[in-house]
Order: structure tokens, then sequence, then C-alpha cells
């Protein structure tokens, strides 16, 4: 079943519907792309109906629940691939989806460049300046970038370690205090052990920053965020470009800490660079 399917059954079966099923029908007709993106609390809030009212009306659509009918109706306007990415088609070339996704990328950064919040890169950069120490958390695709998190901010003199492993955060979490920052990169913010892990960490007494969607249950956990939005719906392509976004993010944080560091620190930052020369061979040789 094709979105376009589901939308003209949708229409088609308006009569069908109990009054209560039609107000959801009516807020997802009204704006399908939109109802993709929404939470089951956010459109039975918006359709002024009970969340049951909700998952009553999807599987009266073939849809076990509203996750499923929410992901069947993603796949089909999105177009393109499922599970690979919403801009390559099925039967494109190697030319076709190169260039496809190396636009897709450029076009989503620059989105997320105009959309950047000064003030709270900031607020973000007083808070990691301050830190004692600096713990980042990422799980799944978001693991490689908590990585390269801690790859940049150990130049800075401070101790700084990436977890990609939900225990290890845990504990971590557990044993913060007083000076800590912990910085939780997660693109949807709907995993509920990181929302736990932000809750507990801020309980301890631990900063808490995070890099996610604007209005998700993790930011609400968070001291300051920095959001990401971006068009990718995660829950049905591989992570793409908020990828690219969040490591660029962290690339910016980086670069407010070494500023605020000032002329001295770059000192300290040509040693480290130094310290590399002897391992490789001349350029050109």
């Amino acid at each position: 079943m094709s979105s376009h399917d589901l939308i003209e059954r949708i229409r088609n079966r308006l009569d069908e519907l109990n009054r209560s099923e039609r107000k959801v029908a009516d807020v997802i007709l009204a704006d399908p792309a939109s109802a993709t993106g929404m939470s089951i609390a956010t459109l039975a809030q918006a359709s002024s109906v009970s969340e049951p009212t909700v998952n009553r009306f999807c599987r009266n659509f073939d849809a076990k629940g509203y996750p499923d009918f929410k992901i069947k109706l993603a796949q089909s306007l999105a177009g393109g691939t499922p599970y690979v990415s919403r801009s390559v088609e099925r039967d494109d070339d190697a030319a076709g989806y190169g260039d496809k996704i190396f636009g897709a990328t450029i076009a989503a950064l620059d989105e997320a460049r105009r959309a950047l919040d000064a003030k709270r890169v900031e607020r973000a950069v007083n808070y990691l300046i301050q830190a004692k120490q600096i713990h980042f958390f990422g799980l799944g695709a978001s693991g490689p970038v908590a990585q390269d998190a801690q790859h940049k901010f150990f130049r800075f003199n401070m101790p700084v370690m990436a977890y990609e492993d939900v225990l290890m955060q845990r504990m971590v979490a557990a044993a913060c205090h007083t000076g800590d920052v912990v910085v939780i990169i997660s693109y949807t913010g709907r995993t509920r052990e990181l929302v736990e892990i932000a809750r507990l960490a801020r309980e301890n007494g631990a900063v808490v920053l995070g890099i996610t969607a604007p209005g998700s249950p993790l930011a609400g956990e968070c001291t300051e965020t920095l959001e990401v939005t971006t068009p990718e719906d995660t829950d049905v392509y591989m992570p793409m470009t908020s990828r690219m976004i969040h490591l660029a993010l962290i690339d910016v944080l980086a670069t407010g800490v070494t500023l605020r560091r000032g002329e001295d620190f770059l000192i300290h930052l040509k040693k480290i660079k130094d310290s590399l020369q002897a391992t490789r061979f001349p350029a050109g040789g």
C-alpha cells in the first residue's frame, strides 16, 4: 500500500469513521508530512481525542498501531528507497545516487547553518569552558559522533571521555557531580534510556547539554540544547544528513572553546600537532 493509496483510502472512508476517528483523519489529511513527525500524544492532542482513539484509527487502515502507521505513511510520502535514503530511487546509478547524497547533505548542512542559534552556542560553550570534566554520550549512529567529540576535546587539558554503551552511560551519570558536563547526542531525542540518563545526571549535579530535536523528551531533560531539525526520518532511513550536522555542531563547539582559551592556548595545540610529524612520511614522498 503506497502512501498516496493510504491517503486516498482515508479520504474514501471518512463517512465510515466515527466522530473521534474523523478528527484524527482530518488532522492527517490537512498535512500528511507533518503527521509523520508527530508523536501519538501530539496527534491525539491536535485531534482533541485520546491516544487509544488514534491507535484504533490506525488499525482501521491495516496498521498494527500508530508507529506502524506512521512508518507506512513516511515511507511513501518521502518516496525514495525505504531504509536507505529518501532522496534515492531504486533504479539510480552510481552517478545519480552519489550526486543525490552529496546534494542532500549540502542542503541539510546549509539549512542547519541558517537555523543555528548563536546564543545557545555561546551558552553551551560557557558550560564547556567551565567544566571539570566532560562526558559525551551517543548510541547507534550517534556513537561515532561522541567519539569524534572526544578526539576534538581531549586537546583542552581537561578529562574527556566518550561512551557508546548504555550501561556505562548510566553508571557515569550516577557518579556525576557539580562541575561535570554531559553532552548527549541523539537525533530523535526519543530514546528512553538517554532521557533517563539525562535526568539522572542532572539529579547528581551535572550540566546536561543536548544535541537533539526541539521539543523532544530528551530536550526537556537538558540544561541547554542545540536543536537539530532536518527532514530525515531515521525511523525509516539510515542516518545520513543528521549525523553530518551533529559532527559539524561538535566542530562549532570545539572552535568556540578554542577561541575562548585565547592565543596562548594555540601554543598547546601546536605542540600536539607537532608530536605527529615524526609518524608521517613527507608530503609528496
